[in-house]
């Protein structure tokens, strides 16, 4: 088969590679689209070589069609349409026997610590599908990975109507967090420097604010919360980012930390303590937010056509990869186009 592999930074290379066949409790997916995150990226740069292994297909965000089933697979068959929860878990350890499997202490994420999705076929365990409608459009489908990332954070805020809700960081997952904390009744405030993506957030209803221009308090008290956010989403992965969540959230609001922070940043606990803060983890999703995640956007409430900026074939991955790497002035590109 043809698939998209990772040799080295900057470099990907569309080659032949075998094809595998479903062992058991596997199936075999004829891939229709596949994103690309912010990991991917990170991939492409070299950051990530302790962890994948060229050369290597990648990718996880991703839809398709079964074209082959394993044994002792159950409940799917040749022609379901479907996207994957990539987290493979090791369901021995302490935390999976919790439940909490998401979080597993050897956990693989699939396209990353293993083979991924930018291929023609992806062959991956079937207890990690999830079935997607007939009438979801592949190309959407494969914005359920995120989509399901921003619906568990969400779940980990515990936003109720009215919440004033700031995101601080108006990339792909900060707008999709933007998008279902509006469509559980928050009143969302998107923070962000990059000018094409507060054009985004205003262009979608938005309040925006850019904190290099603009004063966060006073946003917030348009918002009638001028003592701070009831909720607050940091994103951005930024030093400025660590310091304006416990700034601007009210006493006892909640913090959910969302971005990835490979170096530690400061954090004010004085203003932990004064204000009585909650600070909440929000790492990738369970199962239950990849099925809040098919729903929402089979229901056609929230934009996420307008989340995808380009679509470029597998052929051409290494194009998309250079364009992304250019700057920020997209949200989401997808690699394929079979539906």
């Amino acid at each position: 088969m043809r698939a998209v592999c990772y040799h080295a930074a900057g470099k990907f290379v569309y080659e032949e590679i075998p094809d595998r066949k479903p062992g058991k409790g596997e199936v075999k997916i004829a891939v229709a689209y596949c994103g690309i995150c912010g990991s991917d990226l990170h991939i492409f740069q070299g950051h990530m070589d302790q962890r994948v292994h060229a050369p290597q297909v990648i990718g996880h965000e991703m839809s398709g069609k079964i074209v082959e089933v394993g044994t002792s697979v159950r409940d799917w068959h040749q022609g379901d349409k479907v996207t994957v929860r990539p987290l493979d878990n090791c369901g021995c350890c302490p935390t999976c026997r919790a439940g909490f499997v998401h979080i597993c202490e050897k956990l693989k994420f699939m396209g990353i610590d293993s083979p991924g999705a930018m291929a023609e076929y992806w062959t991956v365990p079937a207890r990690l599908l999830h079935r997607l409608p007939a009438q979801l459009p592949m190309d959407l489908a494969a914005l359920i990975e995120p989509l399901a990332v921003a619906c568990h954070d969400i779940k980990r805020a515990e936003i109720t109507s009215g919440d004033v809700v700031v995101v601080n960081g108006g990339g792909p997952i900060g707008m999709l967090i933007a998008m279902v904390a509006r469509q559980v009744g928050g009143k969302v405030i998107v923070a962000e420097i990059n000018p094409h993506r507060l054009t985004f957030a205003e262009q979608h209803g938005f309040t925006v604010v850019n904190p290099q221009h603009q004063s966060m308090a006073e946003a917030l008290a348009e918002q009638g919360a001028s003592s701070g956010a009831d909720v607050f989403f940091e994103v951005s992965g930024s030093p400025a980012g660590a310091a304006a969540m416990t700034n601007f959230t009210r006493p006892r609001g909640r913090i959910v930390v969302v971005a990835i922070y490979p170096i530690p940043a400061p954090v004010d606990l004085h203003k932990f303590f004064w204000k009585e803060l909650q600070l909440r983890g929000a790492r990738v999703y369970e199962a239950e937010d990849f099925e809040r995640a098919v729903a929402l956007a089979t229901e056609g409430d929230l934009p996420l056509q307008d989340m995808i900026t380009a679509r470029y074939p597998l052929s051409r991955t290494q194009e998309a990869f250079e364009f992304l790497s250019t700057g920020t002035n997209c949200m989401k590109i997808l690699i394929g186009g079979k539906d």
